[in-house]
C-alpha cells in the first residue's frame, strides 16, 4: 500500500459525517506504519476504543469506512475464532465483531453490515507471517502462497466493503 497523508485519510470516508472524520485519531504508531507490509490500514480509534477504521486503496483513491466495536465482553483463552477478511485463527479474544453503518441514507436509517475480524485490524502481518496470533504458535497449514492468501484477504475485504458501498 502506498503511504496516505492524514489528509487523505480523512478525507476518504464513505460511512461517516465529515465532523466525525475530521475527530477521529489516527493511529498512535501512524509516523511508523509499515506501509509496505499492508494491504489496507486498519486501526482502532486511540481516542475512541469502541470505534475502529480501515482505509483501502482503490484506483479512484482511498476508501475509508467507519466502524464500531462492540464493548469487550467475556472470552475464552480456549476457544478459538477465524478472521472472516484473512482466515488467521485466534484465540477467542483475538477477533471481534465489527459493525459499518451503510453508506448513504440507508446507514442513516440505522442498518449497517458486520463482520469477524482481527481484532488488532493487521490482517496484512498475519497474512505475511510478520505478526502471530497470541496464544498461538503457528498458522493453520495451507497450501495456497502467501500472494494467492493475500489475494484471498482482498477479495474478502472488498466483499465487505461493497456491502457498505453498495447503493
Amino acid at each position: 500500500m502506498e503511504p496516505l497523508s492524514e489528509i487523505q485519510i480523512r478525507s476518504s470516508f464513505v460511512n461517516c459525517t465529515k465532523g466525525e472524520a475530521a475527530r477521529l485519531r489516527l493511529p498512535l504508531d501512524f509516523a511508523e506504519l509499515p506501509w509496505q507490509d499492508l494491504d489496507f490500514l486498519g486501526w482502532v480509534d486511540p481516542g475512541a476504543p469502541l470505534r475502529a477504521h480501515l482505509v483501502l486503496p482503490r484506483e479512484g483513491g482511498p476508501v475509508g469506512i467507519s466502524l464500531r466495536v462492540p464493548s469487550v465482553g467475556r472470552t475464552s483463552a480456549l476457544k478459538s475464532s477465524l478472521c472472516q477478511i484473512c482466515l488467521t485463527g485466534h484465540a477467542s479474544s483475538g477477533v471481534t465483531l465489527l459493525a459499518a453503518p451503510l453508506a448513504g441514507a440507508r446507514g442513516r436509517e440505522g442498518n449497517t453490515v458486520g463482520t469477524y475480524i482481527c481484532a488488532d485490524l493487521a490482517c496484512s502481518l498475519y497474512v505475511r507471517g510478520k505478526r502471530l496470533p497470541k496464544l498461538r504458535t503457528t498458522r493453520y497449514e495451507e497450501s495456497l502462497t502467501v500472494d494467492e492468501r493475500l489475494a484471498r484477504m482482498r477479495g474478502n475485504l472488498d466483499a465487505f466493503t461493497s456491502k457498505i458501498t453498495a447503493g
